[in-house]
């Protein structure tokens, strides 16, 4: 026994005929050619493959039941045998421990798998918690016999029950709740709760309840199905909120006044079974199936309906070889597309779509009847089992053929749904449903199909031609079209061409019959939109002539601009408005692409016709233009064109030169020449604001220059002349304008008093000989202090008296007076301070300073005496080398240069003293000469690195801003701390 479920033994796995008859092929759909080879490598699998479990039971098995992996079986009068398929080698055996005549009548398991109702022959009944051993008796379950029990699927769990209905032989619906806690001491019973809410009659006669089920829609909303033997109940009720735990007794309460709905059957065979099939664990069920005396009652469930559960119900009869006599149907059992139906020796499997039977499996005699048949919802697999054997169903693609039998319904939505991952099938379903909307002449839906199938495209393209129908035609080139890979590139570029022919000729055919105006703008709105398709953009950018040639061909020009445009060929779009006079037609679409190229090519032409837009799209281009490659368009017509072509020319090049802040000699140049010609006014002004100085100004000054000669304009040549520092010919220009104009040319060379002073002479000059004016000559006087009196006296004719000259001269001897006095005043003080200084040389011979023997150098802190030093008059006090160190690093590069060559001299007059030979008569002369050289050589020392206190002097003020580390040694000294 411990090997139940571990062996198996392959029961009959040949297909049926039923089922081979039922297949459906594409011979028998009617399609005549696809692109794919059905080819299968290995024969498919049965959908229904049986299984024998090799186990023989001890005892004649009486009930069976499985849930949640949990199967429970009853074997003889008092055994109860448990297996969790999850462990099939560990069963557990459990003794019922009754010593009457009771039997098991029928097992109750939960949907958890954890809640074994036990309802005997005796009308009593028995718990069993999945967690224990010891069974337990529902107390107030007693006197009657189970027939069904509606498990709560929303409330149920492992401990509890929660509130359950359950129904009897004699039509009771009752209301209880099963805990399997252990109770207190004065309740021990696992059962809560047992009270009557409901009682189901059949012709005014108490009736058994054969089935309960509960189920929950929306809204709290809530369903229970309750069958007779020919009758099938509905109770709909809402369940108030914050009363689950109340149970269902508002819910029958709800249908008191009115009768319950129901449905009935007239035979009757004493009993009836209904199934659910529930996609998904935990889920509701989304259809049943009920067998009772006139046949199988199936549908689907609609939670949405107000009264009624059931919806899109069929009635399946009975095959005549079913007869109730001998062979009455005995179970059923529900799938997603078949319900099982078990009899006596076979079971068959009977398609929800078609009601046909499509397999019938034949059990051999020897396992004895079967009994019953049970489906586990958690693992979908389903059991049989009879007295002596267990068999087991698996159920493998189940739709695998549901394609083929939607497709014969004609339900084209469906079949395709359950053939999506089978690209052969697909093709097949589209590939009659194409044909179906053809026959029915749903031509467009038709070519929509047809051109996701892979029937032969010129076959499909004729067909559509033959019949006319041009608007079918080009949806299935589009749809053709969609479906091509990039690479396809032959295939998608005959299209594309074939579908603009197309939309050509509807166009046209349009524009001559007279259609309606949205119409017809709708089918260019349709064009547009192909043309303009992203996904076929290479395609139309590589063909675009024979693009264009149809376009032409048809006349069509709005199109071709249009097309054109999309692809960006706008030199063609311009050429094309400027050949029809539509020059602001193409300068909006040279401002709306901003291509600076077609700006430069195309100006000349529109700056003839429309100047000042064309000026108004300049400027708002800025800087993406180069105002330089735009002057041959100025030029060319400011020259001949009207006065407004030459306004707009200035407009532009001054917003070149005042906004932009170009730079190009050439603008400024233009620009220059177009003031010069038209608005002399604007000359001098812009001159004045280009700057006063060679480095600021942007245009030639020889060209501003020799083009304000030629124009005969003065005081812009005058101008200009000062720029370019030429003085004095700003001046003599300047004096045939203005004199005041000269005056302030004359004060620009400030560094150069002679050039100054000679510039104002000629002023002077012109005044005098020129305007004969004695008293401008005496404000020059005033205005120039470099000029005198004596200067310009010369200028004057012999006949002018001096009175004309009393107050300048007269000025000027005192000016003379007044520079003696000072010259004066600076003797008296130069000699008192030469006085002054005679005094503390003097002073300073005197002085001395007194070194006590404990005194440190004030750099190195030793003892001052034991080698030379200085003392200086602020008190620090060095050694001579400590000194020399410290100065070395902050003299310059010439005074280090100079210290090293005293340095050299004074050791070369060091060697001759160190002789050990007595020197003869001359040396003695040389030596002393030498001596003298030496004292000289360290006085030329002492001024170099004594001049003053290296902490007190210039030098330290100096070095403040210097680092206390070399920067070229600093990497150096950073490294050597870390």
């Amino acid at each position: 026994m411990a090997s139940i479920l571990d062996e198996y033994e392959d029961s009959q796995n040949i297909r049926h005929p039923a089922q081979q008859h039922t297949r459906l092929s594409a011979s028998n759909i009617g399609i005549t050619h696809s692109g794919f080879v059905n080819v299968r490598l290995e024969e498919e699998k049965p959908i229904f493959n049986k299984q024998r479990i090799d186990f023989s039971p001890p005892e004649k098995i009486n009930h069976f039941t499985v849930c949640n992996n949990q199967l429970c079986m009853s074997l003889g009068k008092d055994v109860l045998l448990r297996i969790d398929l999850g462990k099939p080698d560990q069963p557990n055996q459990i003794e019922l421990g009754r010593k009457d005549d009771s039997k098991v009548h029928r097992l109750f398991l939960d949907h958890t798998g954890s809640h074994l109702v036990i309802s005997l022959s005796t009308n009593e009944c028995l718990y069993l918690n999945r967690n224990t051993q010891k069974v337990r008796a529902l107390s107030r379950w007693k006197g009657h016999l189970i027939e069904s029990v509606a498990w709560n699927k929303l409330l149920g769990t492992e401990a509890s029950t929660g509130p359950i209905l359950v129904g009897t032989s004699q039509g009771l619906i009752f209301e209880a709740e099963i805990s399997a806690t252990e109770g207190s001491l004065f309740n021990t019973n696992p059962d809560q709760y047992f009270r009557q809410v409901h009682a189901l009659e059949e012709d005014g006669q108490p009736a058994p309840v054969c089935c309960l089920e509960v189920e929950r829609g929306v809204d709290s909303k809530c369903f229970i199905i309750a069958t007779t033997r020919k009758r099938l109940f509905q109770f709909v009720g809402k369940v108030p909120e914050g009363s689950e735990q109340q149970g269902f007794s508002s819910i029958f309460s709800q249908n008191q006044e009115l009768f319950p709905s129901f449905q009935e059957f007239p035979v009757n065979m004493g009993y009836s079974e209904i199934t659910f099939y529930t996609p998904k664990l935990r889920s509701c069920p989304k259809a049943f199936a009920w067998m009772m005396g006139n046949g199988v009652l199936y549908g689907q469930l609609d939670y949405g309906r107000p009264d009624s559960l059931l919806s899109d119900v069929q009635v399946w009869e009975y095959t005549p070889d079913i007869d109730f006599s001998y062979n009455k149907p005995l179970s059923i059992v529900l799938t997603q597309f078949h319900f099982l139906l078990l009899l006596p020796d076979r079971v068959k499997a009977v398609c929800t779509l078609n009601g046909q039977v499509v397999h019938e499996d034949v059990f051999p005699d020897k396992f004895s009847p079967l009994k019953r048949m049970i489906k586990d919802p958690a693992g979908g697999l389903v059991w049989i089992y009879t007295e002596k054997a267990v068999f087991r169903y698996h159920i493998q693609r189940e739709a695998r053929d549901v394609w083929q039998m939607y497709t014969s319904m004609n339900k084209f939505d469906l079949a395709k749904e359950y053939c999506r991952d089978r690209p052969e099938c697909m093709d097949i379903v589209l590939a009659k449903e194409a044909e179906h909307c053809f026959q029915n002449k749903r031509y467009l839906e038709s070519a929509k199909c047809y051109a996701l199938t892979q029937n032969y495209f010129e076959e499909i393209a004729l067909k559509f031609i033959e019949v006319k129908e041009e608007e079918a035609l080009k949806e299935f080139l589009l749809k053709k079209l969609n479906n091509l890979k990039p690479a396809e590139k032959t295939q998608i570029t005959l299209l594309v061409t074939w579908l603009t022919e197309l939309y050509l000729n509807r166009l046209g055919h349009l524009e001559s019959s007279g259609a309606e105006g949205t119409l017809l703008q709708e089918a260019r709105h349709e064009f547009r939109g192909f043309l303009s398709s992203p996904r076929h953009k290479e395609c139309f950018y590589n063909n675009r002539g024979t693009i264009y040639d149809l376009l032409a061909s048809h006349g069509n020009v709005d199109d071709m601009v249009y097309f054109s445009v999309i692809m960006q060929d706008y030199e063609r779009v311009i050429s094309h408005h400027c050949q029809h006079d539509d020059y602001g037609a193409a300068l909006e679409v040279l401002s709306k692409h901003c291509d600076d190229k077609l700006f430069y090519k195309f100006s000349p032409v529109l700056m003839q016709h429309i100047p000042k837009k064309v000026v108004d799209a300049w400027i708002q281009m800025g800087k993406r233009l180069d105002a330089k490659r735009l002057i041959p368009a100025l030029v060319n017509y400011s020259q001949i064109g009207s006065a407004q072509q030459i306004n707009e020319s200035i407009r532009y090049m001054e917003f070149c030169v005042y906004e932009l802040a170009v730079t190009d000699e050439a603008i400024h140049n233009y620009l220059l020449s177009l003031y010069a010609k038209y608005r002399p006014n604007s000359l001098l002004l812009y001159l004045q604001q280009a700057g006063t100085h060679a480095s600021e100004i942007h245009y030639d000054l020889k060209y501003a220059l020799r083009l304000c000669a030629e124009h005969g304009y003065l005081q812009a040549c005058v101008l200009v002349y000062r720029i370019m520092e030429l003085y004095e010919e700003a001046v003599d220009l300047a004096l045939q304008v203005d004199v005041d104009l000269a005056k302030s040319c004359a004060d620009l060379p400030e560094d150069d008093e002679e050039l100054r002073k000679k510039l104002w002479l000629k002023i002077a000059r012109h005044v005098v000989q020129e305007e004969k004016d004695v008293k401008k000559a005496m404000n020059c006087l005033s205005s120039c202090n470099l000029l005198k009196i004596e200067d310009i006296l010369p200028f004057f004719p012999d006949f002018v008296t001096i009175d004309h000259f009393k107050e300048a001269i007269c000025g000027s001897l005192e000016e003379y007076n007044r520079h003696i006095e000072g010259l004066k005043q600076e003797m008296e003080e130069a000699t008192e301070s030469a006085k002054r200084i005679r005094e503390d040389i003097q002073e300073m011979r005197n002085k001395y300073g007194v070194v006590e023997s404990q005194e440190k150098c004030a750099a190195c802190d030793f003892p001052l005496l034991n080698r030379p030093f200085y003392l200086f008059l602020c008190g620090h006090m060095f050694h001579y080398d400590c000194l020399f160190q410290e100065v070395s690093p902050h003299l310059s590069a010439y005074k280090q240069t100079k210290l090293e060559e005293l340095q050299k001299k004074l050791a070369a007059t060091v060697q001759p003293a160190r002789s050990r030979h007595r020197p003869k008569d001359e040396d003695t002369v040389s030596l002393g000469m030498g001596q003298l050289s030496r004292e000289q050589i360290k006085s030329d020392i002492d001024d170099i690195i004594a001049a003053e206190c290296v902490y007190c002097g210039d030098l330290m003020i100096r070095s403040i801003d210097k680092p206390f580390i070399d920067p070229q040694k600093y990497e150096q000294e950073k490294s050597s701390w870390l």
